[in-house]
């Protein structure tokens, strides 16, 4: 059967690393540098009485935080899903949960709707003719749940609403109009404006594989088929068009090989039906004798 990978994105700093093993292999290296986080705050302050000899009082509280090893977040999704997924499936959602399990846990993660539009198109491509909608909705929420994200921001039907607002939005754009999203005014035009500015270093921003396909959705949406659209608007939102040819190509290749598998799994199910069918004939022609 064909195999296929969704490969997390490799990162480098020269602080302290932590390498995280893939459960199959991976077109990119699979390992990540982690910081280690120190939330600094402070509580409160009392002031005393200018007349006062009383000293004034800080309270402060400083946390350490490491990200979990990526065989916790495995284990807990399937502490969360416990029935059996079939490898065509499971195999991918797996270096899914890698890539994002390494994206979730950079200082500079934060969620956006065209992350959630990319995401949920990678994740309907995959289940595409699974076996019913509440298995994989259920998956979906045990994907969350292992990832520790926020329920209420990143619940199923809030990402998938995320998702579906911005599709409504493209369809409206044309080409020109996408690109020129600074210039005016709207609510997809103000997700792709404060992306703009978080990519441009004014704020926290992590660029993903799951980002590079809500893009390639919104010119799909938009009939922005230019290739020379993707390169403008990669230029205003301050984003390296390199990684995202790259991780379009990476996607591209995904769903080729996702549907040679598919078919090859199909062709499997129905000669084993077939071969049942065989099995069982002899046997009632024997009862049909029996019963004459």
């Amino acid at each position: 059967m064909a195999t296929v990978s969704f490969c997390g994105v490799t990162q480098s700093s020269p602080e302290r690393k932590t390498h995280l093993p893939s459960s199959s292999p991976s077109i990119l290296p699979d390992s990540h540098s982690f910081r280690v986080r120190t939330n600094f705050s402070i509580h409160s302050i009392t002031l005393p009485p200018s007349n006062s000899t009383s000293r004034f009082i800080v309270r402060c509280t400083s946390t350490v935080t490491d990200p979990p090893p990526v065989s916790e977040t495995k284990s807990k999704f399937l502490n969360a899903y416990k029935s059996p997924i079939p490898s065509i499936y499971n195999t991918v959602l797996q270096e899914l949960i890698v890539q994002q399990h390494l994206m979730r846990y950079k200082k500079t993660y934060r969620y956006d709707a065209v992350f959630a539009l990319g995401f949920v198109t990678v994740y309907d491509q995959l289940m595409e003719g699974y076996s019913s909608d509440g298995d994989r909705d259920a998956i979906f929420q045990a994907y969350i749940q292992a990832l520790n994200e926020d329920p209420q921001q990143y619940s199923f039907c809030e990402c998938r609403a995320d998702a579906e607002k911005l599709e409504a939005w493209a369809r409206g754009q044309t080409a020109d109009s996408l690109v020129g999203f600074s210039a005016k005014t709207g609510e997809g035009e103000e997700v792709l404006k404060d992306i703009a500015e978080r990519a441009g270093g004014n704020g926290s921003f992590s660029y993903s594989r799951f980002f590079a396909v809500g893009l390639f959705r919104l010119l799909e949406l938009s009939n922005a088929t230019d290739p020379a659209i993707l390169e403008k608007l990669c230029a205003a939102l301050n984003i390296n068009k390199k990684s995202v040819d790259r991780d379009l190509d990476v996607y591209r290749n995904l769903l080729s090989k996702l549907v040679q598998a598919k078919e090859l799994l199909k062709e499997f199910v129905e000669r084993e039906k077939k071969k049942r069918e065989q099995r069982t004939e002899p046997q009632k022609a024997n009862e049909a004798v029996k019963s004459a």
